[in-house]
């Protein structure tokens, strides 16, 4: 029983995963003797978790690299780049070509690259 609460806190708190009842994943298992239900409840804990955690996971996750343009790189930057770029970083890309590059020079260079 409290192995199945420090694994369901761990989750929940560590990476931000509900644990919805009734929620279940198929292709786990664990190796246990069938009369111990301690073992089957955190399998099934584990099962749960497991699969909620790869859906949160589809979600919006940061670049592992900070662009490396320049000022005159994102001046001549296509709008579907600058789109691109953009949308990796999670944010929106609204306006005109002249404001999408303009609040991606803003974003991504450093006060004395501008």
């Amino acid at each position: 029983m409290a192995l199945r609460w420090l694994l369901h806190s761990a989750c929940t708190h560590v990476l931000g995963c509900p644990n919805p009842k009734g929620s279940e994943v198929q292709g786990h298992s664990i190796v246990a003797h069938p009369n111990d239900e301690t073992a089957q409840g955190v399998a099934q804990s584990l099962k749960t978790m497991s699969g909620i955690c790869k859906e949160h996971s589809k979600g919006f996750q940061m670049p592992l690299h900070y662009p490396r343009y320049t000022k005159a790189d994102y001046e001549k930057m296509e709008e579907w780049k600058v789109d691109v770029l953009l949308a990796q970083y999670g944010l929106r890309s609204d306006g005109t070509l002249d404001e999408k590059r303009a609040f991606a020079i803003g974003t991504f260079l450093w006060p004395d690259q501008v």
